[in-house]
């Protein structure tokens, strides 16, 4: 079978497509033909080497697939060949078969074609913990969203509309994202575009909240939001770090939190698939069972063939893409 490496971290053009070995699965494992992959920013931050766990090299990147079972490890309940699968794993996704292991993938009802089960994954996981798990959302609470037009963001508007937010507050820095955010729900967006965000961001969101403020703050960029989000948020509410698409890891001085009695939480949704499998099953669960019910809509901004992924990851890497792109790998449906 085919497998994208990197052995060289650094430009997407240093993947081989090298031709090996079928896979075998190992106690609690699947093996699983790809049919499709998504292409996260965080892909490009380990083809590139500025991720936080680079493994040794050569390896197979990518963290979001499905396709269809071909074989299946000792100790695998609930899943057989020929089962229609999505998966979010730490790596092996950008190759036309992959490994995961239980609780990093899910089963894929009958009527989701896996070209959509597959956005409905990583991003979307992410997103509801940082939204209900972490972020404890209530319904009707103002949530504002920052990098709305990214692939968590997007998401995050949407769930956070689905489960019942009163108003969704989408923070871009392109107007380029702006149709893909309001489309994903968002009652407004959040102009980030200005060089100064410290009062900007504050005046925009009391402009739309009545000068209440957020409830919650779902950050996947950092850098200067961090700080300008922590000023226009409500008393009592919650910011969750979920990356640092900005570049900058932002700081917090804790007297600021006692003042405001706000809270600052974390997010690392891959943590939940060795501490929690059982959770990422039920939420899983739940974003496909909100897709059928048509209050998910997982917008695509382009579409690969296998060949062309290193032109995939270019495209993420430049940013304001209004949604993920798509890698056709296998036959399948």
């Amino acid at each position: 079978m085919r497998s994208y490496r990197v052995w060289e971290v650094g430009s997407p053009n240093n993947l081989k497509l090298d031709a090996i070995g079928d896979l075998t699965p190992a106690e609690g494992e699947v093996v699983v033909d790809v049919e499709v992959a998504a292409v996260g920013f965080v892909d490009t931050l380990v083809v590139s080497g500025r991720y936080q766990a680079i493994p040794p090299a050569p390896f197979t990147p990518g963290m979001e697939f499905a396709g269809i079972v071909r074989a299946v490890g000792t100790n695998v309940e609930g899943c057989a060949i020929g089962d229609r699968v999505a998966a979010y794993v730490p790596g092996g996704a950008f190759a036309e078969q992959a490994i995961a292991k239980v609780g990093e993938f899910y089963p894929v009802p009958e009527d989701i074609p896996l070209d959509r089960a597959v956005l409905l994954s990583g991003a979307y996981l992410t997103a509801h913990f940082a939204l209900v798990e972490r972020g404890r959302f209530e319904p009707g609470e103002t949530v504002l969203v920052g990098g709305a037009g990214g692939a968590v963001g997007l998401a995050a508007v949407q769930i956070a509309k689905a489960l019942g937010a009163g108003k969704v507050l989408g923070a871009i820095r392109s107007e380029r994202d702006r149709d893909a955010v309001l489309a994903a729900g968002a009652d407004a967006v959040v102009d980030l575009a200005g060089a100064e965000l410290r009062d900007a961001v504050r005046d925009q969101v009391f402009a739309a909240t009545g000068g209440r403020g957020a409830d919650l703050v779902i950050d996947p960029i950092g850098g200067d939001f961090f700080g300008a989000a922590l000023r226009a948020m409500e008393w009592r509410g919650r910011l969750v770090v979920v990356g640092f698409a900005a570049g900058e890891i932002p700081t917090v001085r804790a007297n600021y939190l006692l003042l405001k009695n706000i809270a600052v939480l974390g997010l690392e949704v891959g943590q939940f698939r060795r501490r929690a499998p059982a959770a990422m099953q039920a939420v899983q669960a739940e974003l496909f069972d909100l897709a059928r019910r048509g209050l998910l809509a997982p917008r695509v901004a382009r579409e690969f063939a296998f060949e062309a992924l290193p032109d995939a990851l270019e495209f993420v890497a430049a940013g304001r893409t209004g949604g993920r792109a798509l890698v056709s790998i296998g036959g399948a449906r």
